[in-house]
């Protein structure tokens, strides 16, 4: 495979839409991908990620790491030359807040008393 070979890749979100299908080199990292990601996250819809820490990329069962490159995360099992990559895309939902969390009274169901 060679470094400067463009790939051809679209990244699926959740509800089912797609970002993309663009073209990478196969030197782009999984963090510039995530960028990407962020900055054509579209705007109607909720809980958009804000950082790529948020985000999760999903390539034939495996969960890419940020720093490793395109070639280095792909495929070839699943791929079909001159095919377009399919990425899922899983977004961490917004942490609660840990303050407001602890204002609000655990609720249960039992309650118990020792003697």
């Amino acid at each position: 495979m060679a470094d400067d070979e463009l790939v051809e890749v679209k990244f699926r979100l959740a509800d089912g839409s797609d970002i993309g299908p663009s073209k990478y080199t196969s030197v782009t990292t999984v963090g510039s991908l995530k960028d990407k990601i962020i900055s054509q996250w579209p705007k109607d819809k909720e809980n958009g990620p804000k950082t790529i820490n948020d985000v999760k990329l999903i390539n034939a069962g495996k969960i890419l790491e940020n720093n490793k490159t395109l070639g280095e995360s792909r495929s070839t099992v699943s791929e079909i030359p001159g095919g377009v990559i399919t990425m899922h895309v899983v977004v961490r939902p917004p942490m609660a807040d840990k303050n407001s969390e602890k204002l609000q009274p655990k609720k249960s169901g039992c309650s118990c008393t020792i003697l």
